[in-house]
């Protein structure tokens, strides 16, 4: 038996037109991104906004795909968890010191 393939949408007809509303702008060179309001110059970045504005329409959207933010983020948290190492250190060998002084006097 052959199965038929589910045709099932991913991205709803109100994300598609968002998505189109927002390269639209983008093409006239009039899309600004979020917070520092600097003019879009990506493809992609452009078809992100559109979807993210999708998403906060309620439209559907499948999630967003984790990016190599994570692998920054495990970056970072192998820096700090060193730099703790390092300070945790430090105060171990000071507190051995300051005792010393005390037991001394």
């Amino acid at each position: 038996m052959v199965r038929k393939k589910s045709s099932k949408r991913k991205y709803s007809p109100k994300a598609s037109k968002s998505v189109e509303r927002e390269m639209h702008e983008y093409k006239r060179g009039k899309l600004k991104s979020g917070r520092s309001g600097k003019t879009v110059k990506s493809r992609k970045q452009a078809i992100a906004i559109g979807l993210s504005e999708a998403r906060a329409e309620g439209a559907k959207v499948p999630a967003k795909k984790s990016s190599s933010k994570k692998s920054s983020k495990k970056r970072s948290s192998t820096k700090s968890s060193a730099k703790k190492k390092s300070s945790s250190r430090k105060k171990s060998s000071s507190r051995k010191k300051s005792s010393a002084k005390k037991s001394s006097s």
